[in-house]
């Protein structure tokens, strides 16, 4: 149990990270590849992907998330951080439907199209929740719903894909400093709000959430699926 986290503890494995340009995302991809891993990566944009070497993808296009996962050799670990948000304008159902569409409809089918190749290395797949996962969020319905869908996503996969021998498992972030939270850090008032109902007392890192996720994939979470892990310094229990 002492190398959970030896320098090759990924070696001859491949990993998925979908949605990896920035933030969690980038940091899991990263935290996979000094493991080992040969990680393939994904992104919305050609722009943004260009910066990371990653492929384009738009999780609601089922040819193009089956392309990619057919092209790959082999697969070890999805790990599914694609995702939006569109705060103050969930309301309209139109933008509601379009966040659950890439949210939660785009991880159940990388899951699902990536289940085949998990099966054969007996791999593992960790999505991603999030605290509204738990309680609600007046701006962003269409977030919150997406991702308390995700947490039962991952719940019924994990007895689904049981008898597969994958592990699916979700990281529940807490806040976190990315591009996506900077309106609320650059708000004093929600800053500070978030810091003093957090235990550990500040924002994560995207590092502190990319650990939690390699665990769930190492030999040392053998016997956990189905679990919505909270990575959040404590907030969700203050």
């Amino acid at each position: 149990m002492n190398d959970t986290f030896r320098g090759n503890l990924f070696a001859g494995q491949v990993a998925l990270v979908v949605g990896a340009t920035s933030g969690i995302g980038a940091a899991i991809a990263e935290a996979f590849a000094e493991l080992g891993a040969a990680v393939t990566t994904t992104g919305a944009t050609a722009q943004e992907c260009a910066a990371r070497n990653a492929r384009v993808l738009d999780v609601r296009d089922e040819h193009a998330v089956r392309q990619l996962i057919d092209e790959l050799p082999r697969l070890d670990v999805l790990v599914n951080c694609a995702g939006t948000l569109r705060r103050g304008a969930e309301h309209e159902v139109a933008i509601f439907e379009e966040v659950l569409a890439i949210n939660l409809t785009g991880t159940m089918r990388t899951c699902t199209l990536a289940r085949d190749k998990l099966a054969a290395s007996k791999g593992s797949i960790v999505n991603t929740a999030s605290m509204l996962s738990f309680f609600g969020g007046g701006l962003v319905p269409g977030y919150s719903a997406s991702k308390g869908g995700v947490a039962q996503l991952t719940k019924s996969l994990a007895i689904a894909y049981a008898r597969d021998g994958v592990r699916v498992n979700a990281i529940a972030p807490g806040w976190v400093d990315t591009q996506l939270t900077k309106p609320l850090r650059d708000d004093p008032t929600r800053d500070a709000a978030i810091i003093a109902r957090t235990p550990l007392g500040r924002w994560a890192q995207p590092e502190d959430i990319a650990g939690a996720a390699v665990f769930l994939c190492t030999p040392a979470a053998r016997f956990i699926t189905g679990a919505v892990l909270p990575v959040d310094g404590g907030y969700l229990v203050a």
